[in-house]
């Protein structure tokens, strides 16, 4: 293993893609080509090195980002196995956050999927280059010109296979290599050794036409290229392998390979491509950050002799080590036992042990130079998405941008004194996967936990109970309805008490309206003469906030009233603060109650993404929940239908569009706005909250 790693022998990149396409067997079929394990472990057995958390072994997926690395021909590449399951996208963003390109894996049989568009548009938003391997190419009904196609109507034009599969299917171990115009023949005992041939006369027109089409789009990425392109008629061996580089870097091509990474057949040869084209740190364009304390953006260097800065991407919790930070450095070289600061928190770090990751297995390194990937143990303060530099530098590095949560659950310990146990769980679990969301609602009186999907929360509490020694309950969050009216109303209360003593006296005149969506309560008074002093105006103000808060029909916050205080009577001894507090508040209930009340629902903008093949029983469903179409857009051989749903409505819906669609689906949603409810169903919530007030006084 490289323990001098140079900035330009470094290849770091991210094996991202949908589920069960085959991403953890390449990273080990990789890992074996290079020698840095015996032998291929195997999913079923729980022997791979990427995937060997007790989860995921039982599972048999990935759950969690896993880091690999190995050296292949004056390379180190640093791999990052990142999972498939939708659930887990935040885990895509994260990764190739810190990669400098990204190998997506296609499935030889079922081809692009929902995960193959997350991975294309993560890959996309990061700007950086993409390679594609169909994989499982030895399974039954693989289809690979089906999948050429359908990855070039729905992504780019620019796709082009550098590898065609002779004999796809069982036994599977024949490739052309359009690249170097050579028929590869890999041998059957699984050792990634083959043997170089002639093109076969029936593939010779298909290979030479896919090579001139290579040495086109290497030409067009180029000036100079072009040049010689047009003047000679073609370029030569070294012109077409220093072409291929910026040609990669620009994606004037989008290399799409094929293997079946259980036979390591053609894997070898993606890892020569990776090692010789593949852009290195130094490849890549200069690191965005921001001035602390400011939003002022500049760009830092990848030098070595900088001074230094890290990002922290990714914080694992492992048994016997405690918390592991996995970083990229941008700038400098970062060794073990450095002061640092963490500009995120304006805390200061001193670095543990710095490692090379192979999954569990660490190997201490001592260093890691710009560029490179690797683990550091014992930070006190610093979690996912902070930024260590030299205090002298004083930046940030541009942040991980997340995607949102599109499920949630309401969350509450078993057992009653474990509230406190259960919210430091919960807190430290949320800095391990960002994209775990807690909130705590102090108006529903409840927490929530949300993330991408029940897989991810089934997970969370998984760990809440290994790690944090605390059962759980999940249940269905409840909703934050409002109340409001339709009309007018007004109302005159007198608020009278004696009982011995400082008697309390006031009496309020209050009329209220209705306002339009989103504009609140507007308090204000309207008194004339010396009937009230307006120095109660403030209590009666009170008084009407504590109802609009505690609500009226049912329990929940009251929203978009007009309210003027026009009049009323006082007693020149017995009238004070808390008598006119409380009339206020009855007066208001009172006008509240004579003006049409109702309840408002929260809505929520919801965009789906689906298949079109689906659309039909995904407008169903979204009729069956009182949804509303807004409109319908295509996009890289995608239906998309944007619409407004009732958040109450939304509860599991990840899971069930999933279903319908075979897990080839994605959605987001985000509150929009506040509507009326249909009348029996606002009949149902006034109901349960009058049974519960009822349970509460019995």
């Amino acid at each position: 293993m490289m323990m001098n790693v140079q900035q330009t022998q470094i290849r770091n990149f991210g094996i991202v893609g949908h589920g069960t396409c085959g991403k953890t067997i390449l990273s080990e079929g990789m890992l074996r080509c290079a020698g840095a394990v015996s032998r291929m472990g195997k999913i079923e057995d729980g022997s791979t090195v990427s995937d060997y958390r007790e989860d995921e072994i039982s599972r048999q997926i990935s759950i969690s980002t896993t880091l690999l690395n190995c050296d292949w021909k004056e390379a180190k590449l640093n791999m990052l196995d990142v999972p498939g399951f939708l659930d887990f996208a935040g885990e895509v963003k994260s990764s190739l956050r810190v990669s400098d390109f990204t190998v997506i894996v296609v499935h030889g049989v079922t081809g692009p999927e929902a995960g193959t568009e997350i991975a294309f548009k993560s890959a996309n938003d990061e700007n950086i280059p993409k390679l594609i391997v169909v994989n499982m190419m030895d399974k039954e009904n693989t289809n690979f010109d089906s999948i050429l196609n359908q990855m070039k109507s729905n992504y780019s034009k620019k796709i082009l296979p550098l590898m065609l599969p002779v004999n796809p299917g069982p036994g599977f171990n024949q490739i052309l290599d359009v690249l170097r115009k050579k028929l590869l023949t890999f041998k059957t005992d699984s050792s990634g050794k083959f043997e170089e041939g002639d093109v076969p006369e029936n593939f010779k027109d298909q290979v030479d036409q896919l090579h001139e089409e290579l040495i086109e789009c290497i030409a067009e990425s180029d000036d100079t290229m072009m040049e010689k392109f047009f003047e000679q008629g073609g370029l030569s061996e070294e012109e077409l392998r220093l072409g291929m580089r910026d040609a990669i870097k620009n994606e004037s091509v989008i290399p799409l390979f094929c293997t079946s990474a259980s036979t390591l057949a053609g894997v070898p040869r993606v890892m020569d491509f990776i090692s010789k084209y593949c852009p290195s740190p130094t490849d890549t364009e200069k690191v965005s950050a921001f001035k602390v304390n400011s939003e002022e953006e500049i760009e830092i260097d990848a030098n070595p002799s900088d001074p230094e800065s890290v990002l922290v991407f990714k914080t694992v919790s492992e048994p016997h080590v405690g918390e592991l930070s996995f970083v990229r450095v941008y700038s400098g070289t970062v060794k073990s036992g450095m002061d640092m600061k963490n500009t995120t928190r304006n805390t200061n770090e001193r670095l543990g042990q710095v490692f090379y990751m192979n999954g569990k297995t660490r190997k201490e390194t001592g260093k890691l130079v710009s560029g490179d990937i690797g683990a550091v143990v014992k930070l006190k303060n610093t979690h996912t998405g902070d930024t260590l530099c030299n205090p002298k530098l004083g930046i940030t590095l541009s942040e991980i941008k997340y995607p949102f949560p599109n499920i949630a659950e309401a969350i509450h310990p078993k057992s009653k004194g474990d509230d406190e146990r259960m919210s430091v769980g919960l807190t430290s679990l949320h800095e391990e996967d960002p994209t775990f969301i807690i909130n705590v609602d102090p108006e529903l009186r409840q927490t929530t936990i949300s993330g991408q999907g029940e897989l991810q929360l089934e997970n969370m509490v998984t760990k809440l109970k290994t790690k944090h020694r605390v059962d759980v309950e999940l249940s269905k969050p409840r909703i934050a309805f409002r109340e409001t009216i339709r009309g007018n109303g007004d109302s005159k209360y007198r608020h009278k008490k004696q009982s011995g003593g400082a008697g309390q006296f006031a009496e309020v005149w209050m009329r209220i309206e209705p306002m339009e969506r989103g504009e609140g309560i507007d308090f204000s008074d309207s008194l004339k003469g010396q009937n009230v002093d307006r120095v109660f105006v403030p209590s009666v103000e009170k008084g009407v906030m504590a109802a609009c808060n505690d609500g009226i029909v049912a329990g929940c916050h009251v929203v978009d009233i007009k309210i003027d205080f026009y009049d009323g009577k006082q007693h020149p001894v017995d009238s004070k603060d808390i008598a006119f507090q409380t009339a206020g508040r009855e007066a208001f209930k009172e006008s509240f109650h004579s003006a049409q009340p109702c309840l408002l629902e929260p809505i929520s903008e919801v965009e789906v993404k689906i298949p079109e093949t689906d659309m039909g029983d995904v407008m169903g469903d979204i009729s069956g929940r009182r949804g509303k179409i807004l409109g319908m857009d295509t996009e890289s051989g995608y239906q998309i239908i944007r619409a407004n749903i009732p958040q109450a409505n939304l509860y599991h819906y990840a899971t069930t569009l999933r279903s319908i669609t075979g897990g080839r689906s994605m959605h987001t949603e985000k509150f929009s706005h506040y509507e009326e409810m249909p009348r029996d169903l606002e009949a149902k919530v006034i109901d349960k909250y009058k049974r519960q007030r009822e349970e509460q006084h019995s």
